[in-house]
């Protein structure tokens, strides 16, 4: 049997062509649209590259061998590759003839440093006034999904948030390809399998999420909801599994109830739609909307708390914190500010219970709120 030392230098000697960038930590995705035309992503701005794969076959040839590295099957009946490099970087790669111009691979880097609250704040993702309120609705234990578009910095963002959580808690994390990074001491990381060729085998998210109800976690992570396990996820914050944490694909508030609603359908269990939405609106108590602004940075854009479902009017939402716009500088740079609103959370009592206070600026924006009122 090969060394997985001396597997791994192989694979990775198939990549040359790409290894400058995969061993540069400022790019965050390599983009390869066939063997001649290779992009990648600094700062969230594309830059083509001179790089080449000296052929198809050679790309291919690459790819193959991940696939065999990662112990999953790549030819005409199965064109799609998930897998991970060595080094943790995710690859997504599609071969002919799902991809009839050459294999399209998209490799999101994977970086060893761990990010941190300060490291956010530095970059200006959000305010310090912002993670203290995130920090009291994660300790307090409200089920919060991280949404926001690709490559918008909902996986980092719930690693930050998952650094809230008390260390005494047992936190299962069910990824379909491993990719957090939880900053906590008692982690137990669950990964989702493929069928192999004759279609055995497979461990569904669904499957996964079934176990971990019963083996006894404080807090569930879903690394990313994309399909039926909406439900399970729903009816397990529901049932008093609170503190959950997850991400999802959406660009809106609104839009993440929307997607969890459609998603928790596909379970195909016959669960009346007003009683869908009305659990929903119970379940998920905040939504964190990450977005990537005009010129690359990655931003979050509102803290919004869900307050229930009324039949006329659609989920009750409130922000709690939303970004505001100031136009441009000279360098093309968004200026934006992060800034409460004035509504306080329903969980306010609970947060006090935890030991936790909300920062003095959103009491100071919800007095302002109150006066224009009056």
């Amino acid at each position: 049997m090969i060394p997985k030392e001396v597997f791994e230098q192989t694979l990775l000697a198939f990549f040359e062509p790409i290894k400058p960038f995969l061993d540069d930590a400022s790019v965050s995705e390599i983009m390869i649209n066939g063997p001649f035309d290779i992009y990648i992503e600094r700062k969230g701005k594309l830059h083509k590259t001179d790089a080449k794969f000296s052929s198809h076959y050679a790309l291919a040839a690459a790819l193959r061998n991940l696939a065999q590295y990662v112990g999953r099957h790549l030819d005409e009946q199965r064109p799609i590759l998930e897998a991970r490099l060595p080094d943790g970087s995710r690859v997504e790669a599609v071969m002919p003839p799902a991809s009839p111009d050459g294999p399209s691979v998209a490799i999101r880097r994977f970086f060893k440093e761990t990010l941190t609250v300060k490291r956010l704040l530095d970059f200006g993702s959000f305010t310090q006034d912002a993670a203290d309120c995130m920090h009291a609705l994660v300790a307090c234990k409200q089920n919060i999904i991280v949404a926001g578009g690709t490559g918008s910095g909902k996986t980092s963002l719930l690693n930050v948030l998952s650094s809230f959580a008390a260390e005494d808690e047992r936190v299962v994390v069910i990824e379909d390809s491993r990719e957090l990074q939880l900053q906590r001491p008692h982690v137990v990381q669950l990964e989702a399998r493929p069928p192999d060729a004759r279609g055995r085998g497979a461990v569904s998210i669904r499957d996964l999420f079934k176990a971990t109800l019963r083996m006894r976690p404080d807090r569930i992570v879903v690394g990313e909801i994309r399909g039926s396990e909406a439900l399970d996820l729903i009816q397990a914050m529901t049932s008093g599994h609170g503190g959950c944490l997850s991400t999802v694909h959406a660009s809106y508030p609104i839009d993440t109830c929307n997607r969890l609603e459609t998603m928790a359908l596909m379970a195909d269990v016959g669960l009346p739609l007003f009683a869908l939405r009305a659990q929903l609106a119970s379940a998920v108590d905040v939504i964190v909307q990450t977005s990537r602004l005009a010129d690359g940075a990655r931003c979050v854009t509102h803290v919004t708390e869900v307050r229930g479902y009324d039949p006329q009017g659609g989920y009750l939402l409130a922000d709690l914190f939303v970004r505001e716009y100031d136009g441009k500088d000279a360098n093309g740079k968004v200026l934006s500010r992060f800034v409460p609103t004035g509504e306080l959370p329903k969980s306010l009592e609970m947060i006090r219970a935890h030991g936790h206070e909300l920062p003095q600026v959103m009491y100071d924006a919800a007095e302002r709120r109150s006066a224009r009122r009056t």
